[in-house]
């Protein structure tokens, strides 16, 4: 967490009251999200969320809560904002952007133990998001594309440790590598940016909701697929499991069929997304002065860099067997669009 913002129970029972519900008969932090503060409320009439953005702007919340309230009106499962007496959906807070959410019943799955169904549901879910999303016509900037990502590389790179300097080389190597192979013309639209097991809330196998858009931007959908495999098709016994990747991609495309040119993205695109991850936890560490917040962030930071790793296929997990699946899905979608074509004739 980037920052946290201490509430008074006074200030949590005004708030609780401009927004016209009941008081509050508890209210604690949660842990909800890597970047903002939660706050979890307990009422007569339910149970609600306090969010402050700990990092965006007030343009940026607006477009946020837009984008749910879009999505939301088309049948995905995302948390809106209420609105409070003055039919506010956000308040500023000491410069930071308020907000209020009834909170979803759910449970979070393990990303070791997460099922097959389940995936099988994020798949679907992920893809419906894609498709609602292209008839959201407003702009959302993409702050974690690869010039971005590069950018925050050699900004933290000075800072570095000098028994860094094996990484430093590892990560110099992949800057230059997906500087001349990532493809940049894939079907785009708008994305989650970063989907991971705390973002998903689940009721037996359906997905209940879909959390955290704090990453939520225009960019490519592959991206997002490639992401999402990354933090839940992982499992730290045996690496990236081919079971799971097929379930989470058999549901994705039971709505939305990859092109050939998104199979033929997809290792470089998993090569990007691990790589973003390591890039921003190399960040967060040295910004942030909380020494348990720093451990936690390291250990994501080595679990992202050993991914990152096996699909540079430098050690063994999973990745010749993710390459396969990518082969065989790229071959199968080859000799549909021929098939295709031999009809029409």
């Amino acid at each position: 967490m980037t920052g946290f913002t201490l509430l008074s129970k006074r200030e949590i029972s005004d708030i609780v009251a401009d927004y016209g519900l009941p008081k509050a008969l508890a209210a604690r932090p949660a842990r909800l999200g890597s970047v903002d503060t939660h706050y979890l409320l307990e009422t007569a009439k339910g149970k609600f969320v306090l969010k402050i953005d700990e990092v965006k702007s007030e343009i940026e919340v607006k477009r946020e809560q837009d984008l749910f309230a879009f999505l939301r009106k088309h049948g995905l499962p995302c948390p809106v904002p209420l609105a409070d007496r003055n039919n506010r959906h956000y308040r500023d807070r000491g410069g930071k952007p308020l907000s209020v959410y009834r909170h979803i019943e759910g449970r979070v799955a393990d990303p070791e133990y997460i099922s097959l169904g389940q995936l099988e549901n994020v798949g679907r879910v992920l893809a419906d998001l894609h498709l609602i999303g292209k008839g959201y016509k407003k702009g959302i900037e993409n702050r974690f594309g690869f010039d971005r990502v590069s950018e925050i590389y050699f900004d933290v790179r000075g800072r570095l440790p000098h028994y860094f300097k094996k990484i430093t080389r590892t990560l110099d190597d992949e800057v230059e590598y997906l500087h001349h192979y990532l493809e940049g013309k894939l079907p785009k639209g708008i994305i989650h940016g970063g989907l991971t097991a705390s973002s998903l809330l689940f009721k037996g196998d359906k997905v209940a909701a879909i959390l955290d858009f704090e990453t939520a931007c225009r960019g490519k959908f592959i991206y997002d697929l490639a992401a999402a495999i990354n933090t839940l098709c992982f499992e730290t016994s045996q690496g990236y499991s081919l079971k799971k990747f097929e379930a989470l991609i058999a549901g994705y495309e039971a709505l939305r069929t990859l092109s050939l040119a998104e199979w033929d993205a997809f290792p470089n695109e998993l090569r990007f997304a691990a790589f973003r991850h390591t890039i921003t936890r190399l960040r967060d560490f040295f910004l942030n002065p909380d020494d348990d917040e720093r451990q936690r962030i390291n250990k994501e930071f080595q679990d992202f860099y050993d991914r990152l790793r096996i699909l540079r296929r430098e050690r063994e997990g999973g990745m010749e067997a993710l390459l396969m699946a990518m082969a065989t899905g790229y071959d199968y979608r080859k000799y549909q669009k021929v098939k295709a074509v031999a009809k029409r004739r």
